[in-house]
């Protein structure tokens, strides 16, 4: 017998988790190169490599625009929903390292695992929306976590910081836990961790194929299985009552890297949820959408109701991430075609605002984050106007109020949520976004209302950090007034919902 002629080497298609590696092996390269290197405090060429690293991520992501397929025996799903994420997720990495460079430059921590960190987890998170196995979803949710862990930490001088880094971790630690357990019981309810499954059903089992050919009595235990998985990623999003460690990983972090999980996580981890539940688990859609409703209103109620109370600007913001996170909960309870469309639209606009809001605070805040009450901000328009006026665009659009893109997402995603038949969940909606408009306010009046603190010490304003507010500016305008490509770029993100075998145009979730 000839073994050589038997053998048939397996096709390794690498395009799924191209920007994944190059960001990784760039991370890499930036280790190597500041450690050879690296001297003195100007090490410009760290942001450089890392910039060019997320352009070069974001590059390869639209090649695979268009692309309808599984790769990596059925683990990685290189579709609309991963290239769009991947995009978007880039450009939130490429916001916090120009942010960051000067950030670590001005409170004299710069180094380059502050780079290489960023890289990785914008990796995972990338990984993580192109994930189509449970496992390797598990795999991208580490790797993005353990980053973010050592992130918040990263001004190594401040106690805050590291109190804040501890609980993220021990409570991120617990999600794990249950997102783990969830993943063995789709296993033994199913014997596979795989979304989709391979070309037979019987010998690849999938959780869309294993649902789409099995009795609603026998899937008892998957419905407890899908239990876990929310309580997994309702920690990464926040929603409540999984919110805990929100505001003191807010407040606690360097606020780059703040703004950076505000926009990041919440994105990669809805990614997830829109694949796994609008997509593989969708003919179970009666069996989760109470659970994710009792979700999405209380975390409406409590991030608005709570952030009232609020004098520190981070863990306003932080609670004001709570509330979105049932902002966008909406889109993914329509599970139709608009829902998802309108879930990435808003994530991809709230994620430009809520950056150049942390942008702004972190200019304020000035060495080793110093001013970052509201009293702080007292009056600040007559020293530096176009900084507080930016900032009132960025919460006008959290707000959403029209002519900002933040007015536009919602919109969508409410409008889902109504087609879908789920009216007074909107009802709910737009009541808290109304209590979320008082808090706004507030900053607001106090910086255009109060009168300037004179012992207030003059802020220096970097160039990097200055392009980044402006950047995110007109980006909010801008799709707030002319949303069309972006929301056709979202509606055009479908999520792969086909067997292999198959070859017809790729089936929308609800489609």
């Amino acid at each position: 017998m000839n073994l050589a002629q038997e053998f048939s080497q397996p096709e390794v298609q690498l395009g799924g988790i191209a920007p994944e590696l190059l960001l990784v092996g760039v991370a890499l390269i930036i280790l190597v190169v500041d450690a050879s290197f690296g001297r003195g405090d100007n090490r410009w060429y760290l942001a450089g490599l890392s910039a060019l690293g997320l352009a070069g991520a974001a590059a390869l992501a639209i090649m695979t625009w268009g692309d309808n397929e599984l790769q990596l025996s059925n683990m990685i799903a290189a579709d609309g929903l991963a290239a769009f994420s991947k995009v978007s997720l880039a450009a939130f990495g490429l916001l916090t390292v120009l942010l960051g460079r000067d950030y670590l430059a001005r409170d004299k921590i710069e180094e380059s695992e502050f780079y290489a960190l960023v890289l990785f987890a914008v990796a995972g998170m990338m990984l993580m929306t192109a994930a189509a196995d449970l496992i390797v979803m598990f795999l991208a949710l580490e790797t993005f976590s353990v980053s973010l862990y050592v992130l918040v930490a990263f001004r190594r001088a401040s106690l805050a910081s590291h109190e804040s880094a501890m609980k993220y971790f021990l409570l991120g630690a617990f999600s794990s836990a249950f997102f783990l357990l969830g993943i063995a019981l789709t296993y033994g309810a199913i014997g596979s961790t795989n979304l989709y499954g391979g070309a037979d059903p019987v010998a690849e089992p999938g959780i869309a194929n294993f649902i789409t050919g099995t009795p609603t009595d026998d899937l008892s235990l998957l419905i407890v299985a899908t239990g876990f998985l929310v309580i997994g990623l309702g920690f990464k999003i926040a929603a409540v009552p999984f919110h805990m460690w929100t505001p003191d990983a807010y407040q606690g972090a360097p606020s780059p890297i703040t703004g950076f999980m505000a926009a990041g996580t919440k994105f990669a981890a809805f990614a997830a949820l829109l694949r796994l539940f609008d997509a593989s688990l969708f003919p179970l859609r009666s069996e989760w959408r109470p659970l994710l409703i009792v979700l999405a209103v209380a975390t409406m109620i409590a991030g608005s109701v709570l952030a009232i109370v609020q004098e520190d600007l981070k863990r306003l913001l932080a609670y004001s991430s709570i509330a979105h996170a049932g902002f966008v909960l909406t889109g993914v309870i329509a599970a139709n075609d608009r829902g998802v469309s309108g879930a990435l639209f808003y994530l991809a606009t709230y994620g430009v605002a809520v950056l150049g809001a942390f942008a702004v605070i972190s200019l304020v805040a000035g060495r080793d984050e110093e001013r970052v009450l509201l009293a702080d901000h007292r009056g600040l328009f007559y020293e530096h106007p176009l900084l507080t006026t930016a900032l009132t665009l960025f919460l006008l659009s959290l707000a959403g109020v029209p002519v900002t893109s933040g007015f536009v997402g919602k919109l969508v995603v409410f409008g889902a949520a109504v087609e879908a038949g789920y009216t007074w969940v909107v009802v709910v909606g737009v009541l808290t976004s109304a209590i979320a408009a008082f808090f706004y306010l507030k900053v607001m009046a106090t910086m255009f209302l109060q009168e300037r603190d004179p012992d207030a010490p003059a802020l220096p304003v970097g160039r990097l950090a200055s392009g980044v507010v402006a950047v995110a500016a007109v980006a909010t305008i801008g799709f707030g007034l002319a949303w069309s490509p972006l929301i056709n770029a979202a509606e055009s993100a479908t999520i792969f919902f086909q067997s292999p075998q198959e070859q017809s145009a790729p089936i929308p979730p609800g489609g």
